[in-house]
């Protein structure tokens, strides 16, 4: 089907548009963009130059994609935006390019940002992944699939988020946020299971009682950190084998259940 266009709508030459999209009055959509099929660009939205949108997408009312990355040492280079298909970002949305020369800031698939969300340059977020209002996202951070992230959130620079997580709101997160756990706070600490998240995912009873017994191992355990990982990991569980592969890789360390909690 052709695209529908309203005639306020200002598209570049430049721009490649694939088919049934809609653009609603004011739109702004720049040259050097990539716009597949399917796709609804809401009224006073900016799809700024090295944007790359796949199908099926909703950006609603002054969203504003492919900006420059809000760092003082950025200067100009063939930096990115790519965003996969079936997102939703509502009101306000905000997302940078990347600062490394052919890099870009990523958004998977499914994902549902809400209003005022800011990702920050160099960002990955994976697919599912729920954004609630007023939630800024820092630089370099990956965010992966199925993560719930409430409003208010502020989330540092270079931090991982880990798969299933929930992050309540107005949290203030400085480090990596555990998978399977819900983390509130400020400082944030982690305070559980996502039980709620897991069992709406389909958690086999076996992956929820192996993830609550390596809460017990890591949070109340004996040993240093590297003996209760190794007791994590004897649990032989792909979901306690993913948690315990998620610390090894930390470099910034990760939000403990109480800010005093030992390393």
């Amino acid at each position: 089907m052709a695209n529908e266009i309203h005639p306020t709508a200002i598209i570049a030459d430049g721009a490649k548009l694939g088919t049934d999209n809609v653009i609603a009055p004011y739109a702004v959509i720049e040259t050097d963009t990539v716009i597949g099929n399917g796709n609804t660009i809401g009224a006073h939205a900016v799809i700024k130059a090295k944007t790359r949108i796949a199908h099926d997408n909703t950006i609603a009312e002054h969203a504003v994609l492919g900006g420059l990355p809000q760092d003082l040492s950025f200067s100009e280079k063939d930096t990115f935006v790519e965003l996969g298909s079936g997102n939703v970002l509502r009101e306000g949305v905000t997302i940078n390019r990347a600062t490394k020369e052919n890099e870009a800031t990523r958004l998977g698939d499914n994902n549902y940002l809400m209003t005022l969300v800011l990702i920050g340059h160099d960002c990955q977020l994976g697919n599912n992944i729920v954004l609630a209002p007023s939630t800024g996202i820092g630089g370099h951070v990956h965010i992966a699939d199925r993560a719930f992230i409430s409003g208010g959130v502020m989330v540092h620079q270079f931090g991982r988020i880990g798969a299933f997580a929930m992050i309540g709101g107005n949290s203030k997160i400085t480090q990596d946020v555990l998978p399977f756990m819900m983390t509130d706070g400020v400082p944030a600490t982690v305070r559980g299971l996502n039980l709620v998240g897991l069992r709406r995912a389909g958690f086999s009873r076996e992956d929820i009682r192996s993830l609550k017994e390596s809460y017990r191992i890591l949070f109340s355990g004996a040993g240093s950190l590297e003996d209760r990982l190794a007791s994590v990991t004897a649990l032989e569980n792909d979901k306690t084998a993913q948690l315990a592969d998620f610390i090894h890789a930390s470099k910034r360390g990760f939000h403990r259940d109480k800010p005093d909690s030992r390393a």
